[in-house]
């Protein structure tokens, strides 16, 4: 590889420093030079006002959804629709199927909708793909195994009976606060998606389609044998989900026979929780599945296509939208493709940090800059977090770019880190932002030590057992992965564990390390991401490396390293947990191992030497990583996390800032070592 002199307005290399131990072969100025060319290769694509974003890639689920939502309202721009149907088929499976997450096994909600897609754009069931598709579709179990929300989709077409899917009502909207069933008990996520599906179900929009793009075929023994309804539990006669499915029978019932007397009343009060969340966001939670459903609600509220309101959420929604009508250089085949939102707070925050520990100085004025962009986005205003969270004063930031009413934890904790990396002369003014925020993070702490992403002590269990849930991703309980860069950010804040606040998140993720060492990644794949945030967070707060807890975690990072150095782990740890820490070795999680064992002070190990080269040997000539799955038309390994087995992501920007990351912890880790 060539070498690149180093800007100077980095650190200098250090003269003579060459690791000791291990068997690291590799000079420091191979290390040196791959830390340039990663900040030389982030400076070429920070954007023009001093954020940077990357794409974030998801399932074929947003584009089977795209041609879905535009077949039932009449819109749509047909050439974008068929380069779906592209993107489609270039993630589909060898037996004919579609995941979660590319290499995963075919799930059957994804077979049905991309099936239904296809039909939907005039493919014949006769097609060999179909074909293919409807094997693995009835392999699955068929229609009837799809989850709620496929199936409201599917009856708004005519594919499925209102009567048999679980009713989401827009009553749930009047039950008070001080209720122990109300919406924000439940994550702010599936809030935002079931609100509007509330007003469709309410609604039920029907549009009827030509019986050639039905999907009859897909219902195991024909739809006319099929059982469409949920299954009571024989088993547990007294149980949470028989209570729910009786009291889904008689709201059922009550639909039959129009008893419903606080409809409208809910329906309005539904359209005005979503129209006050259109202020200040990009859209209903600034996340395609709300945005989607939003749309259709709105729609069907009465709002014509020529409404400013409407128009605005069609608008937003377009604009996740990546049209390629000439293809890219990994597939050429012309494609369009939906992102599931935009990630540029964080993108900005996880470079900026990274840049500010490669040692770019301080005050470089594209530094400042993505500060300032930051500092822009800092929450002002108060959100369905504050619900809960009584008497405590806005702050915090948000993922995308602009979604004020939900501000996360994760995101303000990264920030924070951000905001250290520079010497700001607006220094007074930034300085309030951060104690806001502090003082906003330590409010959200949950009772039990923890930190959850947008809610405090979302956790009531009972809810998954509701028929509408059976999308799993109910609750936002705290976590350790969130709790453990909240420890790092705090600790540089001057935080230490005589806090009662900090010592309890301590004690927290204590409790919750796995058997062999590990911890499970909430919002990250898998145990690799838990494990490293944790370590960090511990180091952070001087939780000696010397103590069981680190040393077993150490000690099981270096047990899953690859044999060609490198680490890897796959989305599938997340149903068969004996499989954490094993899958083909990636950048990015290859860096959460190294960051993991250089937290817990370990710079002299083979496992570090071996991973250090494996990152060093795989970067490309211009400073970047990839994380190309072989013989899958371009398709990434995933190793973000949306919602366990229900939602994975791919974040392009992730193989370049974790390596370049681990590359200049290290580097410090043997400059200390020197000293």
């Amino acid at each position: 590889m060539s070498t690149h002199p180093i800007n100077p307005q980095r650190a200098q290399p250090t003269q003579g420093a060459v690791p000791r131990f291990g068997r690291m072969d590799l000079g420091m100025d191979r290390v040196e030079s791959g830390i340039a060319r990663a900040v030389d290769w982030f400076w070429g694509r920070q954007h023009e006002q001093g954020y940077w974003v990357g794409e974030l890639e998801a399932d074929s689920m947003l584009e089977a959804d795209y041609i879905f939502m535009h077949t039932l309202l009449g819109t749509g721009d047909r050439g974008k629709m068929e380069r779906c149907i592209n993107e489609i088929l270039r993630h589909q499976n060898e037996d004919g199927g579609w995941s979660l997450h590319p290499g995963g096994p075919s799930n059957v909600n994804y077979g049905v909708k991309c099936y239904f897609a296809l039909k939907l754009m005039g493919w014949s069931a006769d097609h060999p793909v179909l074909q293919k598709a409807r094997e693995n579709v009835l392999s699955l179990g068929g229609v009837v195994e799809c989850n709620t929300f496929t199936k409201i989709y599917l009856c708004s077409l005519g594919q499925y009976d209102y009567d048999a899917v679980p009713a989401v009502p827009p009553e749930m909207m009047l039950f008070p606060n001080w209720c122990y069933f109300n919406i924000y008990e439940i994550s702010s996520w599936s809030r935002g998606i079931l609100v509007p599906l509330s007003v469709i179900y309410a609604k039920k929009p029907f549009k009827k389609i030509p019986a050639e793009h039905g999907i009859d075929e897909l219902f195991v023994g024909g739809r006319k044998n099929a059982k469409l309804r949920l299954k009571w539990d024989s088993k547990h006669i007294f149980s949470w989900r028989n209570f729910f499915l009786f009291t889904d029978r008689l709201a059922h019932w009550c639909e039959r026979v129009h008893i419903r007397p606080l409809r409208k009343m809910a329906l309005k009060k539904a359209e005005q929780w979503m129209l006050a969340r259109f202020e200040k966001s990009d859209g209903l939670g600034a996340i395609y599945p709300a945005m989607l459903n939003a749309v259709v609600a709105l729609r069907y509220l009465g709002y014509s296509m020529d409404d400013p309101q409407f128009i605005r959420a069609l608008d937003e929604f377009e604009k996740l939208g990546i049209d390629c009508p000439n293809g890219e250089p990994d597939y050429p085949t012309p494609t369009f493709r939906m992102q599931p939102c935009f990630s540029p707070v964080w993108d900005t925050a996880q470079v900026l940090s990274t840049l500010g520990e490669a040692g770019v100085s301080k005050t470089d004025p594209r530094l400042l800059k993505a500060a300032d962009w930051l500092l822009s986005k800092e929450v002002r205003h108060k959100g369905d977090w504050a619900e809960k969270v009584k008497n405590v004063e806005p702050g915090g930031w948000y993922f995308e770019y602009n979604n004020e009413f939900y501000p996360d934890v994760d995101d303000t904790g990264e920030v924070l880190l951000a905001l250290k990396v520079v010497q700001n002369p607006r220094e007074r003014y930034q300085h309030e932002v951060e104690q806001r925020a502090i003082n906003w993070v330590m409010a959200m702490q949950c009772k039990n030590g923890g930190w959850a992403a947008f809610d405090k002590d979302n956790t009531k269990r009972i809810f998954q057992y509701i028929p509408f849930a059976d999308h799993n991703a109910m609750l936002d309980p705290p976590t350790v992965d969130i709790t453990g860069r909240i420890l790092e950010m705090l600790a540089c804040y001057g935080y230490t564990r005589r806090d009662k606040r900090v010592e309890k998140a301590v004690q927290f993720i204590l409790r919750e390390q796995e058997p062999d060492g590990s911890w499970f990644g909430r919002w990250g794949v898998n145990y690799l991401y838990g494990t490293f945030l944790v370590l960090r967070g511990l180091h952070s707060m001087e939780y000696s490396y010397l103590e069981p807890a680190v040393q077993q975690a150490a000690e099981w990072i270096r047990m899953v390293q690859n044999s060609d150095g490198g680490w890897g782990e796959t989305c599938g740890t997340y149903d068969d947990p004996n499989q954490r820490g094993v899958g083909p070795s990636t950048p990015s999680q290859t860096a959460w191992a190294l960051l993991g064992l250089l937290a817990a002070n370990d710079t002299r190990s083979d496992s570090v030497a071996k991973g250090i080269r494996w990152l060093i040997e795989r970067q490309h000539e211009d400073g970047s990583w990839d994380e190309l799955m072989p013989g899958r038309n371009g398709e990434s390994y995933y190793t973000g996390t949306g919602f366990p087995r229900v939602f994975y992501l791919g974040y392009h920007l992730y193989k370049q800032y974790f390596p370049l990351l681990a590359l200049t912890t290290y580097k410090k880790a043997l400059e200390r070592g020197e000293e």
